[in-house]
């Protein structure tokens, strides 16, 4: 385990990883690099830098003193990257579909996202998100109890469609 580990979970050190994306001092070379600073600026409460890493059509959007009082009522603890297209150091644009695990009122809770970056000006930008985004239904002859819904809900059969 490194000595002062990432908040993105990439299993380098902070110094290695997000901090000179955060200091201004590197430029992301992918989305999924974008995507893990972005997640450490929100555990380490840097919101200029969740703001300037947004789309231009998108800036005014980005609600600063809202996420600022989030944070007052949430611990950040884990970032899983879940799927990356595309958005890599020769593309224009990609997604990273991500969850975000945090707790909040003692409760452990998971925020999971799609997540929409493209290039500006050679850097990569935060274009919008599709929150819980659902996978392509699975097709299957017979659904047990304990199975995955096959509506593509993430949630056992009997919890779901089968209530």
């Amino acid at each position: 385990m490194a000595a002062n580990p990432c908040p993105c979970n990439s299993g380098k050190t902070f110094e290695d990883c997000c901090a000179p994306l955060l200091g201004g001092q590197a430029r992301a070379q992918t989305a999924e690099a974008l995507m893990r600073a972005r997640f450490t600026a929100h555990v380490r409460e840097d919101f200029d830098f969740v703001a300037a890493t947004h789309a231009a059509a998108e800036k005014d959007s980005y609600n600063k003193s809202a996420a600022e009082a989030q944070a007052k009522t949430l611990t950040w603890t884990r970032l899983e990257i879940l799927e990356t297209e595309a958005g890599g150091p020769d593309d224009a644009a990609g997604t990273v579909t991500f969850a975000a695990h945090f707790t909040q009122n003692g409760q452990s809770m998971v925020h999971r996202e799609k997540s929409e970056f493209v290039r500006e000006d050679g850097e990569w930008v935060y274009v919008d998100g599709e929150i819980n985004p659902r996978s392509a239904p699975v097709r299957v002859d017979k659904v047990g109890r304990n199975d995955p819904c096959p509506c593509g809900s993430g949630k056992k059969y009997k919890k779901c469609c089968g209530a």
